[in-house]
């Protein structure tokens, strides 16, 4: 889960969508660069109840990521509520976390922060696309808790995941997501985006 920044040489062009493998490093050059907007007018509610059934598979987003991220899990009525499982590999601190629901020390943590992305185009978006962006699977992530709290709404240039090793393939995943919603960074941002992935020339966009 944390290979960090594996070089990968499947031979994508520069710049491809998400998805198609392009390099990070370059994708970065083609994000907008503008200043943060205000915060007026955020709320959680804007972008759409929390951890609906997007896909259709009758089980929401939220289950979806613990099924995806955890290992040894254990379901509670059913195939769709993760009871318990196993943060093996916590990407943001490189532990072991133990999930078990109602007392649980992981977090579903979104890569460009709800309240970030609301500062850098998202306040402009239709409700529908707020949804999309805060229940995309590519935006979202099975981490420590208190490692998803001290980033907060954190973007590259104020907070990277202490486990070193993370950081190319985090970065890389945040430059994903703000590519495919355009939603824009600041230069601060944008430098820091560059630095880490400079690290990594060769990693790629998930």
């Amino acid at each position: 889960m944390t290979s960090g920044c594996t070089a990968d040489t499947d031979g994508s062009p520069a710049g491809a969508a998400p998805g198609g493998g392009g390099p990070a490093l370059a994708a970065v050059d083609t994000l907008t660069v503008k200043g943060r907007a205000p915060k007026t007018g955020y709320e959680r509610e804007k972008f759409g109840r929390a951890w609906i059934d997007v896909d259709g598979n009758g089980c929401g987003t939220r289950d979806d990521i613990l099924k995806r991220d955890l290992s040894d899990v254990r379901f509670k009525e059913g195939r769709c509520k993760v009871a318990s499982g196993v943060l093996a590999d916590d990407p943001y601190t490189g532990g072991r976390v133990d999930f078990v629901r109602g007392r649980s020390k992981v977090d579903i943590d979104h890569l460009v922060a709800l309240s970030d992305a609301w500062q850098k185009g998202a306040q402009q978006w239709e409700a529908e696309k707020r949804h999309r962006f805060a229940n995309d699977p590519l935006n979202l992530l099975a981490v420590d808790a208190s490692a998803n709290r001290r980033k907060s709404d954190g973007d590259a240039a104020t907070w990277l995941p202490p486990n070193k090793a993370y950081r190319c393939t985090y970065v890389a995943a945040q430059v994903a997501v703000k590519k495919k919603y355009g939603v824009w960074v600041t230069r601060g941002e944008r430098d820091a985006m560059q630095k880490v992935l400079r690290g990594c020339p060769d990693q790629k966009l998930p």
